[in-house]
């Protein structure tokens, strides 16, 4: 069987992930203003998670975070160029230059049950490979007005239905849905 794909990301409300430059600034403000404790579903939906996939800008982004978000969760960057990983994460982190589909084959031949998707590009190409089953964005309320988007051109509509709607009271928006699949 293969492993379920899922999306779990932020956006402003305008539909960017990260400034041109790749800041996320704005996401780290608006995070300033979530309660403590509160993370918005994170927690729960990372204990679900197998193997993380990553493009290398994501991964770039998170490696200069003040510690490794991911515990001890398997992270897979894709690049087709080499990567050169902090020593520190070799246990934790590999580099990949296979295909979405290819990639999604061998981790659920090693027992991968659910893959973490982050990172634009990267959504942006299982979405194109019809291999994402899940999405998940939290609506920062904040207009960016340019910057990198999430979703990009697509040669094919992808069809979401709509799971649930959750609102929180300091701002955030998160909509939940399934890629539906035709038969």
């Amino acid at each position: 069987m293969s492993a379920k794909a899922s999306v779990f990301i932020a956006t402003s409300l305008d539909g960017f992930i990260a400034r041109a430059d790749g800041s996320i600034d704005w996401l780290d403000a608006a995070n300033a203003l979530v309660p403590s404790g509160e993370d918005c579903g994170y927690s729960a939906f990372m204990e679900t998670v197998d193997v993380l996939v990553m493009g290398k800008n994501t991964f770039a982004t998170v490696s200069s975070f003040s510690a490794w978000p991911y515990a001890d969760k398997k992270v897979v960057v894709l690049s087709s160029k080499p990567l050169q990983l902090p020593l520190e994460l070799s246990d934790k982190v590999s580099t990949s230059a296979e295909s979405p589909a290819v990639l999604l084959e061998r981790l659920s031949a090693a027992g991968a049950k659910r893959l973490y998707v982050d990172g634009g590009i990267t959504i942006q190409r299982f979405l194109a490979a019809g291999l994402i089953d899940d999405i998940t964005i939290t609506l920062i309320p904040v207009l960016l007005g340019q910057g990198r988007p999430l979703f990009g051109p697509m040669k094919n509509d992808v069809p979401l239905v709509h799971v649930a709607t959750r609102t929180f009271e300091f701002g955030f928006v998160q909509l939940q849905y399934r890629v539906a699949r035709h038969t």
